[in-house]
Parts: C-alpha cells; structure tokens; sequence
C-alpha cells in the first residue's frame, strides 16, 4: 500500500545522465513509495529496447546538428526530445503499480491547465485529436516505472529531419507522417511554461493519490550506481547493438507494434537472428533472437522455444510465427 509520494527533478538535460539517473530511481524504489521523475533532453532522439538504430533515426543528421541518439529501457516507437518538452516517469513497486492512476494524474495536470486532454488508443493523450504524449512501461522484478512525454512547445520542424518512420506504420495508423499527428501544449495555452507544467504535475501527483509529495535530493540516490547505469547509456555497444545484415528479412505491422525479424538458416535450422520492433513488451521481445538461434525452423519448434521464454504472450507468439513461416 502506498504511503509515501516521491517528486525528484533533474536539471541536467544530457540524455545519458536522466537516463541512468531514471534507472537508478527504479532498482531504488522503496515498498510503498511512488516517485514521479521530471526531467528534460537537449536534442535527443530516444529509440525503444528493441528498435533498430538507422530504421528510426537519421544518425548523421542529428549528430551533424550536435544531438544526441540515446536507447532507453523501455519498448515502444522513437521519439524526439528538445528543452520544449518535459518528460515524466513513475516509479514503484508491482504492488502499488497503477497505470490508470498514473496516467490519471498526467490528464489531471493537463486539464487544470485548461487544455482538453484525453487518453487515446493504447498509448497516447491527445488534445483534439493532436498527440501530446506517448507512453511506454517498463518492469525488472518488483520494480516498474511508466514514462512519457509531455510535449510543451517542441521544434517540430526536426521531427521529419531526424526520425524515418516505417511506412508500414504510417500505413497502421491511418496517417501521412509523424508531423501530422502531433501538437504542442501551447497551441492550447500560449502562456504555459515547464515550469507550470512542472507545478500541475506535482498538484495532480497529491490529487490523485490523496497523499502528501515530498522531495527526494539526488544526493540520496547510490552515485556508485548512477556512475555504472551512465556508462551504460552512454556506451555505443548499448545504443548501436548488432545490426549486421541477415540473409532474410520479414516485416509487418500487427495491432501490438511493428515487427521485423531478420535471420540465417542452415538446412532448415536458424543460425543467427535479430529481432527489431516497436512493441511494449520490452524484455520478451529482446530474448527472441537468442531463443530462435539453433531452432528449426518449423512451426512447433518455434513455438515451443518461444512460448517456454519468461513473460510470453501466446498472441503475440502467434504473430511471430505468422511471419516467420508464411510462404
């Protein structure tokens, strides 16, 4: 049961750093407690646990520009972040983990603000019909956290310079770009800044929960780990992963995410693997390729091999195997 609530916000806008310090907070959170994290990046293009580097962001471009190309923990699509935008994160135990609440109290702050907020689709809020912010969630054992953006006065014009959309996904959601679909929270609010935004979050945050807030010093955090978990983030191996080419390559879009599977085969046996999707579920999808390495490749082979990984969604497993075997 909840007892105490967390507020802690970061000053620091390199993508690397929020990123350890985000998980940080996560293996630090105590039974009870929430923390709502605040944080914001400069230049930054954040891609899923699972997605693929050069499929979602135009690297060159946004480093010649001197931006950053960071890979979060979370599933999921790619995002883009500047100082327009204050991203948010909830951490807490499974016990007290609530997503309806969480997201409950984003809609609260956005709508005593005055701006017409509401959840739509499995992922996003929305102001009449434009996407202020996305979603992702996140588990490790007993730990969760769900985070996202609020988008306040970004740039958009880097949106379709930097992030390459799948047309695939383009093609799910019914839309012509990643552009069309978006708005800021000051088209609804000329006057609004992070600040504000900031202070409503924090107000909701004791609304919704019924608790009073707290701040939590950074200083309390185990800098030991902060150190290690930002040599992660910042390590190219974690960013880049192995995108060597496979001989083969499938690709399609189910109600879930994107999925592409690339692999080599021997005499009806996988070889090698990669797995690359947009999809939530995080850790399952980024056990998939070693499962399927030495597998034959025949349905009830791979079913097995995928359904006996932790966290496995039946559906979803279904889906896989929809596209690997199709003819």
């Amino acid at each position: 049961m909840l007892h105490t609530l967390s507020v802690i916000h970061s000053t620091n806008t390199d993508p690397y750093w929020n990123l350890a310090l985000e998980e940080t907070l996560l293996h630090q959170v105590s039974p009870g407690q929430c923390i709502l994290y605040l944080w914001q990046n400069q230049r930054t293009v954040v891609i899923g646990r699972n997605q693929h580097p050069s499929n979602e962001c135009r690297i060159q471009d946004l480093e010649a520009d001197g931006g950053h190309l960071v890979r979060r923990l979370s599933g999921g699509g790619a995002v883009y972040h500047d100082l327009g935008n204050l991203n948010f994160t909830f951490l807490t135990r499974r016990a007290d983990y609530n997503v309806e609440k969480q997201t409950e109290t984003i809609l609260e702050a956005v709508r005593s603000l005055g701006i017409p907020a509401e959840k739509n689709g499995r992922n996003d809020l929305t102001a009449r019909g434009g996407k202020f912010s996305g979603h992702a969630y996140y588990q490790s054992g007993d730990q969760c956290y769900h985070h996202g953006t609020l988008m306040l006065s970004v740039d958009l014009s880097p949106l379709e310079r930097y992030l390459s959309i799948s047309p695939l996904k383009l093609q799910a959601k019914g839309i012509n770009s990643v552009h069309s679909r978006v708005v800021n929270l000051k088209d609804f609010r000329a006057d609004l800044t992070i600040s504000q935004l900031c202070h409503a979050l924090t107000d909701a945050f004791c609304k919704v929960y019924g608790l009073p807030v707290q701040l939590l010093p950074q200083e309390d955090l185990d800098q030991t780990l902060l150190a290690q978990n930002f040599a992660k983030f910042s390590d190219p191996t974690w960013i880049y992963g192995d995108s060597r080419p496979l001989d083969n390559s499938r690709e399609a879009a189910f109600p879930w995410g994107l999925l592409r599977l690339d692999y080599s085969q021997t005499d009806g046996v996988i070889t090698q693997a990669a797995l690359w999707s947009d999809g939530l579920a995080a850790d399952f999808l980024s056990q998939i390729p070693a499962a399927l390495q030495g597998c034959p490749l025949r349905q009830e082979s791979l079913r097995g091999q995928l359904l006996a990984l932790p966290q496995a969604d039946p559906a979803l497993v279904n889906d896989i195997l929809t596209l690997l075997t199709k003819e």
